[in-house]
């Protein structure tokens, strides 16, 4: 399931991503540029999972800087998004090895 739980500015705002599991912690996924080019995520929230009180004001003091900043929550056990950039700074045990089986177990009936 997804959420978005703010809107930003439609043209430059940027999104994070608020991973919550089905227990109440997670994180933010924040995009940033690889020394590469590419795009890629972390988990700006440390590298284990937090509690959502702490994941929710991490992610409103990101909003109060920047207004144009969307909050997109995603509801799963593992980590993962529907983007098919890396993530780096999470603990293994966190991070869905495959993000087509991962996304597959959250749509399953």
């Amino acid at each position: 399931m997804a959420t978005v739980l703010t809107r930003g500015d439609s043209d430059a705002g940027v999104v994070l991503l608020k991973w919550r599991r089905p227990d109440g912690r997670g994180g933010v996924l924040a995009p940033f540029t690889t020394l590469d080019g590419p795009r890629a995520w972390m988990l700006a929230t440390g590298s284990e999972p937090a509690t959502e009180a702490e994941v929710d004001a991490y992610w409103q003091r990101q909003r109060d800087r920047d207004p144009d900043l969307w909050v997109v929550e995603i509801e799963s056990e593992t980590l993962w998004h529907p983007l098919e950039e890396p993530i780096t700074g999470a603990s293994d045990s966190a991070v869905e090895d495959d993000p087509a089986k991962a996304a597959a177990a959250l749509f399953r009936r």
